[in-house]
C-alpha cells in the first residue's frame, strides 16, 4: 500500500505543479472566486488522474499475458523514462507560458495533458498486489488535494515551488521503477 501512496504523491506532481501556476496567476481574484477555481481546478485534475492509470491497468492486463516474463522490465522503463520526462520539464518551466483563461476546456486539456504519464503508470498496477480500483481512486483523491493546495499555495508564493515539486516526483518515480526490478 505504501507504493500506491508514492504513486499518487508521484503522479500528482505534474497536477500539484500546474496548479501553483494557475493560483500564481489568480492571486488578484476575490476570495470566493479564487476558491471555485482551486476547486474546480482540484477537481479536474483528479478526475483526469484517478481515470488515466485505470486506462492504462485495461491496457497493461491484456497485455500482460503477452509480455509476463518481462513486464517487471518494462514497467522500470516506463517508471524511469517518465521520471526522467518529469526531472527535465522541471527545469524547462517557463512562469511566461502559466497564464492561461481558465475554461472548463482549457481546465480539461490541462488535467489530460498533466495525467498523460499517470495512463503509462498505470499499466504497473498490474504487477502490484493492490486493487487497482481503490488505487485509482487512492490517485485520484491526493491529485484533487494536492491540487486545491497547490493553487492556494501558487497564490501566496508564485510559480517557484511548482518545479520542485515536480522534480520530486519524477524522482519518486524513478525509485518506484528501480524497486520493481529488483
Amino acid at each position: 500500500m505504501l507504493e500506491i501512496f508514492l504513486l499518487a504523491l508521484a503522479l500528482a506532481a505534474d497536477a500539484f505543479a500546474a496548479s501553483i501556476g494557475l493560483g500564481a496567476t489568480h492571486q488578484g481574484d476575490p476570495k470566493a472566486q479564487f476558491l471555485k477555481i482551486a476547486l474546480l481546478v482540484g477537481f479536474y485534475f483528479g478526475v483526469a488522474q484517478g481515470v488515466m492509470p485505470l486506462i492504462g491497468y485495461a491496457l497493461g492486463s491484456t497485455m500482460l499475458g503477452w509480455l509476463a516474463e518481462g513486464s517487471s522490465w518494462i514497467a522500470f522503463i516506463i517508471l524511469v523514462a517518465l521520471g526522467i520526462k518529469m526531472l527535465y520539464e522541471s527545469r524547462s518551466v517557463n512562469d511566461d507560458d502559466m497564464r492561461v483563461h481558465l475554461s472548463h476546456r482549457t481546465l480539461l486539456s490541462l488535467a489530460i495533458a498533466t495525467s498523460i504519464d499517470a495512463m503509462a503508470a498505470g499499466f504497473t498496477l498490474n504487477l502490484l498486489s493492490v486493487n487497482a480500483y481503490l488505487a485509482c481512486l487512492i490517485i485520484a483523491l491526493t491529485t484533487g488535494v494536492l491540487s486545491v493546495l497547490g493553487a492556494y499555495i501558487g497564490r501566496r508564493s508564485g510559480t517557484w515551488l511548482g518545479s520542485w515539486a515536480e522534480a520530486l516526483g519524477g524522482l519518486v518515480l524513478i525509485a518506484i521503477g528501480i524497486n520493481m526490478v529488483l
